[in-house]
Protein backbone atom coordinates (compact mmCIF):
# COMPACT_ATOMS: atom_id res chain seq x y z
CA UNK A 1 0.00 0.00 0.00
CA UNK A 2 1.45 3.70 -1.00
CA UNK A 3 1.25 6.10 1.93
CA UNK A 4 1.05 9.59 0.78
CA UNK A 5 3.99 11.48 0.04
CA UNK A 6 4.47 14.73 2.67
CA UNK A 7 5.90 17.78 2.49
CA UNK A 8 7.59 19.93 5.48
CA UNK A 9 8.53 23.24 5.63
CA UNK A 10 11.32 23.61 8.21
CA UNK A 11 14.05 22.04 9.39
CA UNK A 12 14.04 23.12 12.89
CA UNK A 13 13.24 21.09 15.61
CA UNK A 14 9.18 21.08 14.82
CA UNK A 15 10.08 19.80 10.88
CA UNK A 16 12.78 17.55 11.92
CA UNK A 17 10.79 15.84 14.81
CA UNK A 18 7.97 15.52 12.56
CA UNK A 19 9.96 14.04 10.17
CA UNK A 20 11.37 11.16 12.32
CA UNK A 21 8.06 9.92 13.26
CA UNK A 22 6.59 10.01 9.49
CA UNK A 23 10.12 7.85 8.65
CA UNK A 24 9.11 5.43 11.67
CA UNK A 25 6.17 4.91 9.98
CA UNK A 26 7.50 4.59 6.48
CA UNK A 27 5.84 7.88 5.03
CA UNK A 28 7.33 9.48 2.28
CA UNK A 29 8.45 13.34 3.17
CA UNK A 30 10.71 16.05 1.80
CA UNK A 31 12.05 18.93 4.14
CA UNK A 32 12.53 22.55 2.66
CA UNK A 33 14.87 24.54 4.55
CA UNK A 34 15.72 28.21 3.61
CA UNK A 35 18.65 28.32 5.38
CA UNK A 36 21.97 26.23 5.03
CA UNK A 37 21.08 23.92 7.94
CA UNK A 38 19.00 22.74 10.53
CA UNK A 39 18.03 24.49 13.87
CA UNK A 40 15.82 27.13 12.68
CA UNK A 41 15.57 30.01 15.95
CA UNK A 42 18.36 28.09 17.64
CA UNK A 43 20.93 28.06 14.96
CA UNK A 44 22.91 31.16 15.89
CA UNK A 45 23.41 34.02 13.10
CA UNK A 46 21.16 32.13 11.13
CA UNK A 47 21.57 32.92 7.46
CA UNK A 48 18.18 32.97 6.75
CA UNK A 49 17.30 35.61 9.48
CA UNK A 50 15.07 33.51 11.85
CA UNK A 51 17.10 33.08 14.50
CA UNK A 52 16.47 35.24 18.27
CA UNK A 53 19.73 33.61 20.03
CA UNK A 54 21.95 35.61 21.56
CA UNK A 55 25.64 34.93 22.59
CA UNK A 56 24.76 34.51 26.05
CA UNK A 57 21.80 32.58 25.91
CA UNK A 58 20.90 29.75 28.28
CA UNK A 59 17.46 28.20 27.36
CA UNK A 60 15.01 28.54 30.48
CA UNK A 61 13.80 25.03 30.46
CA UNK A 62 15.76 22.53 32.03
CA UNK A 63 17.50 19.61 30.52
CA UNK A 64 15.09 17.00 31.76
CA UNK A 65 11.82 18.87 30.38
CA UNK A 66 12.98 19.76 26.81
CA UNK A 67 14.55 15.80 25.98
CA UNK A 68 13.30 14.25 23.10
CA UNK A 69 11.59 11.05 24.38
CA UNK A 70 13.71 8.42 21.52
CA UNK A 71 16.99 10.60 21.91
CA UNK A 72 18.27 11.24 25.29
CA UNK A 73 20.32 14.89 26.31
CA UNK A 74 24.01 14.73 27.00
CA UNK A 75 24.35 13.15 31.03
CA UNK A 76 27.37 15.99 31.19
CA UNK A 77 24.64 18.86 30.76
CA UNK A 78 24.30 21.80 32.72
CA UNK A 79 20.46 22.04 34.31
CA UNK A 80 20.31 24.88 31.69
CA UNK A 81 22.25 24.54 28.46
CA UNK A 82 23.47 26.99 26.29
CA UNK A 83 21.93 27.24 23.18
CA UNK A 84 25.04 26.06 21.12
CA UNK A 85 25.15 22.87 23.00
CA UNK A 86 21.13 22.79 22.57
CA UNK A 87 21.78 23.06 18.61
CA UNK A 88 24.46 20.41 18.76
CA UNK A 89 21.82 17.81 20.23
CA UNK A 90 19.32 18.51 17.27
CA UNK A 91 22.29 17.71 15.01
CA UNK A 92 22.77 14.77 16.69
CA UNK A 93 19.39 13.71 16.57
CA UNK A 94 19.07 14.78 12.96
CA UNK A 95 22.00 12.49 12.10
CA UNK A 96 21.44 9.29 14.57
CA UNK A 97 18.19 9.09 12.55
CA UNK A 98 19.76 9.32 9.01
CA UNK A 99 17.05 12.85 8.42
CA UNK A 100 19.54 14.73 6.73
CA UNK A 101 19.84 13.27 3.17
CA UNK A 102 16.04 14.01 3.13
CA UNK A 103 16.53 18.00 4.03
CA UNK A 104 17.00 20.15 0.92
CA UNK A 105 19.12 23.46 2.28
CA UNK A 106 19.25 26.75 0.95
CA UNK A 107 15.50 26.30 -0.48
CA UNK A 108 12.42 27.99 0.49
CA UNK A 109 8.76 27.29 -0.18
CA UNK A 110 7.36 30.22 -1.72
CA UNK A 111 3.91 29.36 -2.22
CA UNK A 112 1.55 26.26 -1.15
CA UNK A 113 -1.67 26.16 -2.99
CA UNK A 114 -4.19 23.22 -1.80
CA UNK A 115 -5.70 22.12 -4.67
CA UNK A 116 -9.47 21.85 -5.38
CA UNK A 117 -9.42 17.64 -5.49
CA UNK A 118 -7.20 17.89 -2.32
CA UNK A 119 -3.16 17.23 -1.92
CA UNK A 120 -0.61 20.63 -2.74
CA UNK A 121 1.26 22.29 -5.26
CA UNK A 122 4.30 23.67 -3.67
CA UNK A 123 6.23 26.24 -5.45
CA UNK A 124 10.45 26.53 -3.92
CA UNK A 125 12.92 29.33 -4.59
CA UNK A 126 14.64 27.25 -6.93
CA UNK A 127 11.65 27.93 -9.38
CA UNK A 128 10.41 24.41 -8.95
CA UNK A 129 6.67 23.45 -8.97
CA UNK A 130 6.16 20.02 -6.99
CA UNK A 131 3.04 18.19 -5.93
CA UNK A 132 1.94 16.62 -2.38
CA UNK A 133 -0.25 14.75 -0.70
CA UNK A 134 -0.21 16.69 2.32
CA UNK A 135 1.66 19.35 3.87
CA UNK A 136 3.47 20.41 7.31
CA UNK A 137 3.56 23.89 8.45
CA UNK A 138 6.88 23.85 10.90
CA UNK A 139 8.25 27.61 10.41
CA UNK A 140 8.40 28.43 13.64
CA UNK A 141 6.20 31.56 15.41
CA UNK A 142 9.34 33.74 16.26
CA UNK A 143 10.77 34.98 13.83
CA UNK A 144 8.56 38.28 12.66
CA UNK A 145 9.76 40.41 15.10
CA UNK A 146 6.89 42.84 16.15
CA UNK A 147 7.26 46.60 16.93
CA UNK A 148 4.59 48.66 18.46
CA UNK A 149 3.88 51.90 17.11
CA UNK A 150 4.13 54.89 19.11
CA UNK A 151 3.23 58.62 18.95
CA UNK A 152 6.27 60.73 17.76
CA UNK A 153 9.92 60.11 16.50
CA UNK A 154 13.11 58.91 18.37
CA UNK A 155 16.32 59.56 16.79
CA UNK A 156 18.58 57.18 18.43
CA UNK A 157 19.25 53.41 17.45
CA UNK A 158 16.82 50.88 17.86
CA UNK A 159 16.10 47.19 17.29
CA UNK A 160 14.08 44.52 18.03
CA UNK A 161 15.48 42.31 20.59
CA UNK A 162 15.18 39.44 17.53
CA UNK A 163 18.41 41.02 16.15
CA UNK A 164 20.20 41.37 19.55
CA UNK A 165 23.32 39.63 19.68
CA UNK A 166 25.72 40.81 21.91
CA UNK A 167 26.12 44.17 24.01
CA UNK A 168 28.13 45.21 20.76
CA UNK A 169 26.19 44.40 18.01
CA UNK A 170 24.07 45.24 16.05
CA UNK A 171 24.15 48.46 18.30
CA UNK A 172 26.88 49.36 20.90
CA UNK A 173 25.12 49.40 24.00
CA UNK A 174 28.58 50.39 26.13
CA UNK A 175 28.21 53.03 27.95
CA UNK A 176 24.88 54.22 26.76
CA UNK A 177 21.45 54.97 27.99
CA UNK A 178 19.50 52.10 27.05
CA UNK A 179 15.75 51.24 27.63
CA UNK A 180 14.38 47.58 27.02
CA UNK A 181 10.56 47.49 26.41
CA UNK A 182 8.57 44.66 27.63
CA UNK A 183 8.98 42.10 30.53
CA UNK A 184 9.35 38.46 28.83
CA UNK A 185 11.95 36.17 28.57
CA UNK A 186 14.15 37.87 26.60
CA UNK A 187 14.01 41.19 27.97
CA UNK A 188 15.14 39.53 31.43
CA UNK A 189 18.26 38.34 29.82
CA UNK A 190 19.18 41.34 27.65
CA UNK A 191 18.49 43.73 30.45
CA UNK A 192 20.27 41.52 32.93
CA UNK A 193 23.21 41.37 30.49
CA UNK A 194 23.55 45.11 29.77
CA UNK A 195 22.05 46.62 33.36
CA UNK A 196 25.44 44.91 34.32
CA UNK A 197 27.87 48.21 35.29
CA UNK A 198 30.77 47.50 32.80
CA UNK A 199 27.73 47.63 30.19
CA UNK A 200 25.12 50.19 29.68
CA UNK A 201 25.56 53.50 31.17
CA UNK A 202 21.75 53.49 32.85
CA UNK A 203 19.62 50.93 32.03
CA UNK A 204 15.51 51.17 31.76
CA UNK A 205 13.06 48.97 31.17
CA UNK A 206 9.59 50.09 30.19
CA UNK A 207 6.66 47.89 30.87
CA UNK A 208 2.62 48.32 30.70
CA UNK A 209 2.15 46.30 33.17
CA UNK A 210 4.13 43.94 36.21
CA UNK A 211 4.72 40.16 35.85
CA UNK A 212 5.49 37.69 38.34
CA UNK A 213 9.59 36.04 37.76
CA UNK A 214 10.01 32.96 38.15
CA UNK A 215 12.98 31.66 39.67
CA UNK A 216 14.95 29.08 37.86
CA UNK A 217 15.68 26.78 40.92
CA UNK A 218 13.84 25.81 44.01
CA UNK A 219 15.66 24.36 46.69
CA UNK A 220 18.96 23.36 44.34
CA UNK A 221 16.39 21.33 41.84
CA UNK A 222 14.87 23.46 38.53
CA UNK A 223 12.07 24.73 39.30
CA UNK A 224 10.20 22.72 36.23
CA UNK A 225 11.58 19.49 37.08
CA UNK A 226 8.95 18.11 39.29
CA UNK A 227 5.98 19.70 38.16
CA UNK A 228 2.68 19.26 39.87
CA UNK A 229 0.13 15.75 37.76
CA UNK A 230 -1.22 16.49 34.99
CA UNK A 231 -3.86 14.56 36.71
CA UNK A 232 -4.24 17.60 38.88
CA UNK A 233 -7.26 19.67 38.69
CA UNK A 234 -5.87 22.90 36.65
CA UNK A 235 -7.69 25.03 39.60
CA UNK A 236 -5.99 23.74 42.50
CA UNK A 237 -2.32 23.45 40.50
CA UNK A 238 -2.91 26.93 39.52
CA UNK A 239 -3.61 28.11 43.31
CA UNK A 240 -0.59 25.50 44.68
CA UNK A 241 1.43 27.30 42.10
CA UNK A 242 0.76 30.52 43.28
CA UNK A 243 1.40 30.24 46.42
CA UNK A 244 5.04 28.76 45.50
CA UNK A 245 5.49 31.66 43.56
CA UNK A 246 4.63 33.94 45.79
CA UNK A 247 6.69 32.51 48.91
CA UNK A 248 10.03 32.07 46.75
CA UNK A 249 9.99 35.66 45.59
CA UNK A 250 8.16 37.69 47.88
CA UNK A 251 6.64 41.14 46.57
CA UNK A 252 7.86 42.17 42.98
CA UNK A 253 7.79 45.87 44.75
CA UNK A 254 10.11 44.42 47.23
CA UNK A 255 12.67 44.86 44.07
CA UNK A 256 11.28 48.19 42.85
CA UNK A 257 9.35 46.80 40.24
CA UNK A 258 5.57 47.28 39.45
CA UNK A 259 3.55 45.41 41.55
CA UNK A 260 1.39 42.61 39.09
CA UNK A 261 -2.39 43.24 38.89
CA UNK A 262 -2.67 39.41 37.75
CA UNK A 263 -1.73 35.72 39.61
CA UNK A 264 1.14 34.29 38.81
CA UNK A 265 -0.37 31.92 36.22
CA UNK A 266 -2.63 34.34 34.30
CA UNK A 267 0.06 35.30 31.98
CA UNK A 268 3.32 33.60 30.57
CA UNK A 269 5.61 32.75 32.87
CA UNK A 270 8.76 35.02 32.53
CA UNK A 271 11.62 33.14 33.78
CA UNK A 272 14.46 34.73 35.18
CA UNK A 273 17.61 33.78 37.81
CA UNK A 274 19.37 37.35 37.59
CA UNK A 275 16.30 39.50 37.01
CA UNK A 276 15.28 40.19 40.36
CA UNK A 277 18.77 40.56 41.63
CA UNK A 278 19.48 43.09 39.34
CA UNK A 279 16.98 44.78 39.70
CA UNK A 280 16.73 44.87 43.57
CA UNK A 281 21.00 46.09 43.47
CA UNK A 282 19.83 49.08 41.65
CA UNK A 283 21.01 48.17 38.15
CA UNK A 284 17.77 48.24 36.66
CA UNK A 285 15.17 51.22 36.81
CA UNK A 286 11.56 50.58 35.94
CA UNK A 287 9.47 52.76 34.08
CA UNK A 288 5.73 52.18 33.08
CA UNK A 289 4.39 52.09 29.61
CA UNK A 290 5.15 54.56 26.85
CA UNK A 291 3.10 57.57 26.18
CA UNK A 292 5.67 59.14 23.26
CA UNK A 293 8.65 58.90 21.62
CA UNK A 294 10.48 62.52 21.91
CA UNK A 295 13.49 62.75 19.86
CA UNK A 296 16.38 62.26 21.94
CA UNK A 297 14.55 60.86 24.45
CA UNK A 298 11.39 58.79 25.19
CA UNK A 299 7.97 59.65 27.78
CA UNK A 300 6.36 57.72 29.43
CA UNK A 301 2.76 57.36 30.83
CA UNK A 302 3.34 58.75 34.68
CA UNK A 303 5.02 62.21 32.76
CA UNK A 304 8.59 60.79 33.38
CA UNK A 305 11.07 61.25 30.61
CA UNK A 306 14.18 59.75 30.16
CA UNK A 307 17.41 60.33 27.40
CA UNK A 308 17.66 57.34 25.81
CA UNK A 309 20.46 56.33 22.97
CA UNK A 310 19.07 52.58 22.75
CA UNK A 311 16.19 51.01 22.47
CA UNK A 312 15.62 47.47 22.50
CA UNK A 313 12.00 46.64 21.75
CA UNK A 314 11.06 43.17 23.48
CA UNK A 315 7.71 43.04 22.20
CA UNK A 316 6.85 39.46 20.63
CA UNK A 317 6.30 38.27 17.27
CA UNK A 318 3.24 38.04 14.84
CA UNK A 319 2.71 34.76 13.37
CA UNK A 320 3.06 34.35 9.94
CA UNK A 321 3.07 31.91 6.94
CA UNK A 322 4.09 33.66 4.37
CA UNK A 323 3.97 31.29 1.63
CA UNK A 324 0.06 30.72 1.96
CA UNK A 325 -2.45 33.11 -0.07
CA UNK A 326 -5.56 31.39 1.71
CA UNK A 327 -6.96 33.94 4.25
CA UNK A 328 -8.27 31.01 6.65
CA UNK A 329 -4.68 29.28 6.50
CA UNK A 330 -3.16 32.34 8.35
CA UNK A 331 -3.31 34.70 11.89
CA UNK A 332 -5.60 36.59 11.96
CA UNK A 333 -5.56 40.86 12.88
CA UNK A 334 -5.29 39.87 16.44
CA UNK A 335 -2.67 37.32 16.10
CA UNK A 336 -4.86 34.27 16.28
CA UNK A 337 -4.21 31.48 13.77
CA UNK A 338 -6.68 29.14 12.61
CA UNK A 339 -8.69 26.65 14.49
CA UNK A 340 -7.07 23.95 14.95
CA UNK A 341 -7.86 20.48 16.30
CA UNK A 342 -5.38 19.54 18.99
CA UNK A 343 -3.56 22.55 17.93
CA UNK A 344 -2.47 20.47 14.42
CA UNK A 345 -5.90 19.72 11.99
CA UNK A 346 -7.96 22.40 10.26
CA UNK A 347 -11.04 20.04 10.43
CA UNK A 348 -12.10 20.39 6.82
CA UNK A 349 -8.60 20.17 5.35
CA UNK A 350 -7.72 17.02 6.10
CA UNK A 351 -4.00 17.02 4.50
CA UNK A 352 -2.86 20.22 6.38
CA UNK A 353 -0.99 19.99 9.65
CA UNK A 354 0.66 22.99 11.75
CA UNK A 355 3.26 21.22 14.51
CA UNK A 356 4.43 23.64 17.28
CA UNK A 357 2.56 26.30 16.75
CA UNK A 358 1.97 26.61 20.45
CA UNK A 359 3.44 28.89 23.37
CA UNK A 360 3.38 25.66 25.26
CA UNK A 361 4.71 25.61 29.16
CA UNK A 362 7.20 24.24 29.85
CA UNK A 363 8.72 23.96 26.93
CA UNK A 364 8.15 24.31 22.83
CA UNK A 365 11.29 21.94 22.32
CA UNK A 366 10.08 18.62 21.99
CA UNK A 367 6.10 19.58 21.75
CA UNK A 368 5.94 18.96 18.06
CA UNK A 369 7.58 15.39 18.58
CA UNK A 370 4.85 14.95 20.66
CA UNK A 371 1.77 16.33 17.93
CA UNK A 372 3.73 14.07 15.36
CA UNK A 373 2.01 10.62 17.23
CA UNK A 374 -1.22 11.95 15.87
CA UNK A 375 -0.12 13.24 12.43
CA UNK A 376 1.86 10.01 11.51
CA UNK A 377 -0.63 7.96 13.16
CA UNK A 378 -3.69 9.46 10.76
CA UNK A 379 -1.28 9.33 7.27
CA UNK A 380 -1.12 5.64 8.01
CA UNK A 381 -4.27 4.93 8.74
CA UNK A 382 -4.09 3.83 12.18
CA UNK A 383 -5.97 6.79 14.11
CA UNK A 384 -8.96 8.79 12.77
CA UNK A 385 -10.37 11.67 14.21
CA UNK A 386 -14.16 12.25 15.15
CA UNK A 387 -16.62 13.92 13.29
CA UNK A 388 -15.91 17.56 12.28
CA UNK A 389 -18.62 18.98 14.41
CA UNK A 390 -17.34 17.20 17.28
CA UNK A 391 -13.73 18.33 16.49
CA UNK A 392 -15.07 22.02 16.36
CA UNK A 393 -16.51 21.47 19.78
CA UNK A 394 -13.38 20.21 21.01
CA UNK A 395 -11.53 23.33 19.60
CA UNK A 396 -13.68 25.84 21.41
CA UNK A 397 -13.27 23.79 25.16
CA UNK A 398 -9.55 23.01 24.60
CA UNK A 399 -8.90 26.88 23.81
CA UNK A 400 -11.00 27.87 26.60
CA UNK A 401 -9.15 25.52 28.68
CA UNK A 402 -5.62 26.50 27.61
CA UNK A 403 -6.01 30.35 27.02
CA UNK A 404 -9.09 31.57 29.09
CA UNK A 405 -7.44 31.82 32.24
CA UNK A 406 -5.03 34.40 30.54
CA UNK A 407 -4.95 38.35 30.08
CA UNK A 408 -6.38 39.26 26.23
CA UNK A 409 -3.01 39.74 24.50
CA UNK A 410 -1.56 38.84 21.60
CA UNK A 411 1.10 36.88 23.13
CA UNK A 412 -1.43 34.63 24.70
CA UNK A 413 -3.53 33.47 21.52
CA UNK A 414 -1.76 30.13 21.66
CA UNK A 415 -0.63 29.32 25.09
CA UNK A 416 -1.03 25.64 26.21
CA UNK A 417 -0.15 23.41 29.18
CA UNK A 418 2.47 20.99 28.04
CA UNK A 419 1.96 17.91 30.35
CA UNK A 420 -2.30 18.33 30.46
CA UNK A 421 -1.66 18.26 26.39
CA UNK A 422 0.20 15.16 26.38
CA UNK A 423 -1.94 13.10 28.45
CA UNK A 424 -5.22 14.11 26.47
CA UNK A 425 -3.46 13.49 23.06
CA UNK A 426 -2.51 10.08 24.56
CA UNK A 427 -6.35 9.12 25.14
CA UNK A 428 -7.18 10.71 21.92
CA UNK A 429 -4.84 8.74 20.36
CA UNK A 430 -6.33 5.60 21.42
CA UNK A 431 -9.79 6.69 21.05
CA UNK A 432 -8.74 7.46 17.04
CA UNK A 433 -7.29 4.12 17.08
CA UNK A 434 -10.15 2.55 17.49
CA UNK A 435 -12.45 4.68 15.09
CA UNK A 436 -9.47 3.70 12.40
CA UNK A 437 -10.05 0.68 12.66
CA UNK A 438 -13.79 0.40 12.56
CA UNK A 439 -12.81 2.04 9.13
CA UNK A 440 -10.62 -0.48 8.16
CA UNK A 441 -7.85 2.07 8.57
CA UNK A 442 -8.44 3.43 5.45
CA UNK A 443 -6.15 6.11 4.39
CA UNK A 444 -7.36 9.47 4.68
CA UNK A 445 -5.01 11.37 2.70
CA UNK A 446 -4.59 9.30 -0.87
CA UNK A 447 -1.26 8.82 -2.49
CA UNK A 448 -1.53 10.30 -5.24
CA UNK A 449 1.79 12.28 -5.57
CA UNK A 450 3.64 8.99 -4.98
CA UNK A 451 2.02 7.09 -7.63
CA UNK A 452 2.45 10.43 -10.16
CA UNK A 453 5.90 9.74 -9.62
CA UNK A 454 6.17 6.05 -10.78
CA UNK A 455 4.20 6.46 -13.78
Amino acid sequence: MSLPKVCIIGAGCSGFTTAKRLKDYGIPFDIYEASDDIGGNWYYNNPNGVSSCYQSLHIDTSKWRLAFEDYPVPADWPDYPHHAQLLQYFHDYVDHFGLRPSIRFNTRVEKAKRLSGGGWEVTLSTGETLRYDALVVANGHHWAARIPEYPGQFDGAQIHSHHYRTPFEPVNCIGKKVLVVGLGNSAMDIASELSQRPMAKRLYVSARRGVWIFPKYYRGQPLDKNPAPAWMPKGLRQWLGSRMIKKLVGRMSDYGLPEPEIEPFESHGTVSGEFLLRAGSGDIVMRPGIERLDGNGVVFTDGTREEIDVIVWATGYDIKFPFFDEPSFCADSDNRPPALYKRIMKPEVPDLFYMGLAQPLPTLVNFAEQQSKLVAAYLAGQYAPPPADEMHQVIKADEEFYTGSYYQARRHTIQLDFDHYVRALKKELERGAKRAAAKGNALPVPARATLAEAA
